[in-house]
Order: structure tokens, then sequence, then C-alpha cells
């Protein structure tokens, strides 16, 4: 690591001086009341939002930075009042709060052309004959791209006034002009980005990075204008740049951001898109220790094992990431799921690890969640009455069909809000007209699935302790969860401890898991939602395993009411595990391709298990071997008890630590209580 990037770590991280510049928060409904006052439509009301963001900031150039922008303006304004949202949610379904988020733009449809060719562009489609739909989005894409190029304008004379000529160079030709060298490309992205989070537009990832930033890294390499070292140093101020406003991004907590890239890949001619660029970007991940932007490794059956090393190296500094994603089950998963090839070997992820398609989809990939822990709530009741295992079952598999489609209907006349900006930077909006709120190619669905292992083990429990060796009834185990094991602190230690888990490669046990996750993808198969797309099945839980924990009684695996579910797809809380391979071989036996919505197996590992260089190449076999065996997605979180626990302790000694959350990194000193103490539970079954 250079000296310059020291400075900016110190500067940016460490000190984080841009805080220095922030003007106070402000009423978020202020510029919605005026919006409402003028009647404005919501497309002129996005407009607004975004020219008031770029024209309220205050430009702050470092004389030695090379790509400039941090945000001033703590509060991005709402465009509808508190009584219009209220209004807007009586008549339409509202996911999140409402915005155009978790999906990834295909931000070299604007970069690669630069403002000017694009304005072209859109003038000539206007010369034809438009709908008023389609009038209306050109002109205000138009009119986004005049105010951000006024902003860039403020920026270029500001760096000109404390003499930065390299910032003043870069925003003298762009966004106007298309991008010539790679630090022109990487200020534009960062220009481009940034303003996607003024428009309110958040967890929009930077995807498939190394690919569509390696034309102008390689061909600057060749030229000799480039050299690795330089190119590193500027990929590592991008990255920097990442972190500089990210405490001000939308988010459950610090950190959950979106800020993600995806590195490598297969082509469709079966070759391996992994290069150069990739391989630097995960070199000023491991210089840097930052939690943004998350790495993604898309990996394959033919992925050397020295790739896995190297992700291991990035692990061992304790960031949570690489995350890994299986080609060989997520391509064919999206294939069968109706996506064109060229689109499934594209994929990248939106915020967490849903599949998305760059520029295509506009997908809602979290659009809401299943609970496998309500499913065997609901039905514990008719226990009693239950004859065999395979009629609860049975009773389990019709709540699953019945929360499935309480679910698909509740998710109808979704409303977003139009997202201009966005709009350019996804295909064909321009040629029909359609603003990106109202979808594109790939309008589909997706559901997550929480609390998988506490069900099947629940399922284990119960047909081995009522139906098998008979030694607890049917109502003797409803009424102990009933009533959250009080009396019974003897057989909850049982249940918790000794039955049966998900994790310990026990065929009986994981072909309940098998069975579960094919009963949600059959609920969901062949049905359409009313964007004409598709609903997707997967194993991600999100918040979750904390949120659903709460609203749940105890359930027969031994869990106490509103204990924590385990996060993602992940062995329980409670197992005993006979070993980290065992683990790996119980959650790659479902047939992961039909659930591949997203949701990684999640794992601890002791930190000292990554020591020295032998023991990351076990951890890399390790990875590896789950890939092998057709596992889609993995995270891995090197960790270490005794430090969590100081650290709750001790907060001010531990601002750098870093952990994997669900689908995120973070700070771990920054996190709520609940999520730092599911971590150090999730530590005390590290393998």
């Amino acid at each position: 690591m250079t000296e310059y990037i020291n400075k900016l770590l110190d500067r940016f991280i460490v000190q984080k001086d841009q805080k220095n510049y922030r003007i106070p928060t402000t009423d978020p409904y202020a510029e919605a009341a005026e919006y409402q006052a003028e009647n404005l439509t919501d497309m002129e009301r996005s407009v607004r939002r975004l020219t008031y963001m770029l024209e309220m900031e205050q430009p702050h150039v470092y004389p030695d930075e090379k790509i400039a922008l941090i945000r001033t303006v703590q509060t991005i304004p709402e465009i509808f009042t508190e009584k219009e949202r209220q209004s807007l949610a009586k008549e339409h379904y509202i996911h999140e709060q409402g915005k155009v988020c978790n999906i990834n733009p295909e931000y070299m449809l604007l970069v690669n052309a630069g403002f000017d060719e694009k304005r072209v562009e859109i003038s000539k489609e206007l010369e034809n004959s438009c709908t008023k739909e389609k009038e209306t989005l050109l002109h205000a894409m138009l009119d986004v791209m005049d105010s951000i190029q006024k902003f860039a304008e403020c920026y270029r004379k500001e760096a000109e006034k404390v003499g930065n000529k390299v910032v003043a160079e870069t925003f003298s030709k762009i966004p106007a002009q298309k991008p010539e060298t790679f630090l022109e490309a990487l200020q534009f992205l960062r220009l481009v980005h940034y303003c996607l989070w003024s428009s309110f537009n958040y967890h929009n990832t930077l995807g498939r990075f190394d690919q569509y930033m390696f034309p102008y890294f390689d061909r600057e390499r060749k030229a000799g204008t480039l050299t690795e070292e330089e190119a590193l140093e500027l990929l590592e101020e991008f990255f920097i740049s990442c972190n500089k406003d990210s405490d001000l991004y939308t988010g459950m907590q610090q950190g959950d951001n979106g800020q993600s890239i995806v590195l490598g890949g297969l082509n469709p001619d079966g070759t391996e898109s992994f290069n150069e660029l990739s391989r630097l970007c995960m070199q000023a991940s491991l210089e840097l220790k930052l939690i943004d932007p998350k790495i993604n490794l898309r990996v394959n059956k033919n992925t050397p094992v020295e790739l896995y090393e190297f992700g291991s190296k990035l692990t061992r500094q304790g960031l949570g990431f690489p995350q890994y994603l299986n080609d060989d089950v997520v391509i064919p998963c999206l294939k069968k799921w109706g996506y064109e090839d060229q689109d499934a070997y594209n994929y990248a992820v939106a915020a967490c690890w849903e599949h998305i398609i760059p520029g295509r989809g506009t997908d809602i990939p979290n659009i809401n969640t299943m609970s496998y822990v309500r499913t065997i709530v609901d039905t514990l009741e008719q226990l009693p009455e239950c004859e065999s295992f395979d009629q609860y079952l049975e009773l389990v598999h019709q709540s699953i069909r019945e929360q499935a489609e309480v679910l698909m209907n509740q998710v109808k006349n979704v409303y977003m809000e139009p997202a201009p900006l966005m709009s350019l930077m996804m295909q064909d909006t321009i040629r029909t007209g359609r603003d990106v709120s109202k979808g594109n190619y790939y309008n589909n669905y997706g559901f997550h699935g929480a609390g998988l292992s506490t069900a099947v083990d629940s399922l284990a429990a119960i047909r081995k302790y009522v139906f098998e060796d008979k030694m607890i009834s049917g109502a003797d185990m409803a009424d102990m969860c009933r009533n959250n094991f009080r009396g019974h602190e003897d057989i909850q230690n049982m249940l918790r401890y000794e039955a049966p888990k998900m994790g310990n490669d026990d065929d009986k046990v994981d072909e309940l898991a098998v069975t579960l996750l094919d009963w949600f993808a059959d609920a969901l198969e062949g049905r359409t939602n009313d964007q004409g797309g598709i609903f997707r099945a997967g194993t991600g839980s999100a918040m979750y395993y904390v949120w659903d924990s709460k609203e749940r009684m105890a359930t027969p695996d031994g869990r106490r009411e509103g204990e924590e579910l385990a996060c993602n797809y992940s062995p329980s809380l409670f197992i005993r595990c006979d070993g980290p391979v065992s683990i790996l071989k119980s959650f790659a036996k479902p047939n992961l391709e039909r659930v591949a919505n997203g949701g990684p197996l999640t794992i601890e590992l002791s930190d000292t298990m990554f020591r020295n260089d032998e023991s990351i190449k076990k951890v890399g076999m390790f990875v590896k071997s789950y890939i092998d065996l057709g596992g889609y997605q993995m995270q891995i979180n090197a960790v270490n008890r005794e430090k969590m626990l100081d650290a709750k302790a001790h907060p001010e000694n531990y601002r750098n630590l870093i952990v994997r959350v669900w689908g995120w990194s973070g700070y771990f000193v920054e996190l709520d209580e609940c999520y730092q103490d599911h971590i150090i539970k999730r530590m005390e079954l590290a393998v």
C-alpha cells in the first residue's frame, strides 16, 4: 500500500474528515409539501428531488485527491407528504420505502456514451411520435443529466480553486464526454453512483465491476500509460470513496448498503472471465480491510484452488467476504426460470446475495419472506390428533402452500417512485419510454425462506420422540412449546443438544430439508405475478432470523420463545457439530437449483484456522469442496469469541472490527446489540 493511500485511509476512515463539511439534517417532508402545493407529477417530483440535492451540495475537493465527491447534504427529501404516502399504501403494495432499489444498473450505458452522446440519442427519439408517458420520461432524463452536469461543473471550479489540476481536468471532460482513461472512468462511475444515492435509489450494486471497467484498464496498460501499481492505487482510492458517505446510506445497520461487486464468472463459451483487474480488486480489498465494496466471487467446478486460497486470505482479515457464488448451479437455475442464456451468464447480485441481471432485471428479489418456523408453530396444536409422522408432515406441507399463497396474493400492484437517472442505465428504456419503476425485461419476485434448520430440527425431534421412541406424547410436545418449556427444562436441554440436527450429514434428517425446500419451490412453480414475472424461492433469511423469531413461540427443537433463528441457510445455533465437512454435506443435499433466489450457507470458522499458509490452503479446499458438492452460495466468518466479548465491553478499542452479519459486513461495535449477541452465539459453535 502506498503512502498516498495510507494518507487517504487516515483522512476518510480514521479521522473521518469528510464529516466536518456536512450540512445539518432537515425535515425530510419539507420539499414534499412544496411539491404537493405545486401539484407536481410523480416524475416531476423525482427530478426536483435530485436537482434539490445537487444544488444544496457544497463541493469540497482536497488538493491531493484524484477521485473526488463527498456528500454534505445528510437528508434526502421525500417526494410525498406523509398523508400522500398513506394514501398510496392503501392502493398499492409498497415494498420497503417505495423506491427503486436492490437492482444493478448497467452503468456503462451512460459512462461509455457520455452525456452529450446520450442527449443526442434522446433528442432523436423525441423527434419521433411519442406517447405522453414516453415524452415525460425522456425530458426527465434530459433534466437529470443537466442537473448532474451542473453539479460536476461546480466540482471542476472547486478543484481549480484549491489547485487540484487532476480533478479539475477530469471534470472538464466528464460527464459531458465519455472517459478516455481508467481514472476518468472511475470518477464517472463514482459520480453516477453518488447521484443514484442522492436520487434515493439505494442498494444498487456495482455489479460486474471487473468486466465493465476492464477495457479502460487494459487499454492504458497496453499503451504503457498505466502500470499495475498505478492501477492498484486508483482502485484503492475508488474503494475508499465507497466508504466516505456510507454512514448516510439507507440500510438496516451501518454496512447494509448494497455496495457489492462481483468478480469473475463463466462466459457463455465456457471460458473463465476472471482477469487481471479481478485480481487487483481482491488485492485492493485485502490491503484496505474496509467493509465496502463487498466482494462476491463467482466460481465453478473448474476454478483453481489458488483462487479459493486468495479468497481465504480476504476471509482471514475478518471481512466476512468474499461470498462465493457457484455458476454450475446458479446459471442453469436462471435458465430454467426463463432468463435468456446470455443474461444468465451475466448475472450479478443485488444488495446481499439475490441474483439480478445488470441493466435488464427489475426483479424484486427480497419482496417478502416465507417462515418455515411458522409452519411448525401453526400446526403444533394439531399434532396430538396425528396418528403418524407422515400425517403431521402433510399438515406442514399444507401450511407451506397456504403461506405461499398469502404471500403471492399480497405482492400485487406494487408502487415505486419514478427513477429517471436509473432508467438511463437500463436497457431499452429510451426506446420504449418505460421508466424502470414500471419494470424492464425481468420482473420476477423473490421470497426468502427463513428458519429452515429450526423447522427441520423440530420435525426430526417430533419424528423421533413423539412417533418413533414415543418418549413424548403429541399433546405434551405441543403443551411444552406453548408454555416455553417451563418445568421441563431437562427435556428442553435434550431437544436442544441431543436430538438429531441438520448439519451432521444424517441422511434421515437432511431429507426433511430436501422435502421442505422442494415444497416451497412447488408452491411457487408455474405461478406468475401481476408484472408477468415468476416467483423465485430462496434460502436467505435477511434480518428475519431476528424479526421472525420474536413472533414465534418455543419450538420442538428446544428453542425458547423469541429466541433467534440461524442466519440464512445454516445449522441451528444448538447443533453439536460432528465437524465442518458434515455441514457441507448436509447443506449440499437439497435440490438447490430450485431455490436459488439467494441465501448462502453461512459458517463461522475460528480465526485460529487461518494462522499460516498451510491453514489458508485447507480453508480454500474446504470452500472448494462445498462448491464441488453442488452448494450454490457460501460465506465464511473468521471469528474470535473472546475478542467480540471484549469489543462489547470496550468498543473504543475495536472501531475497525468487521464481521459478517447476514448478506453484508459491518463494524461490530456499530451493530445493534441483538445482532452482536447473535454473532457471538454463532461463534460458540465455530468449527
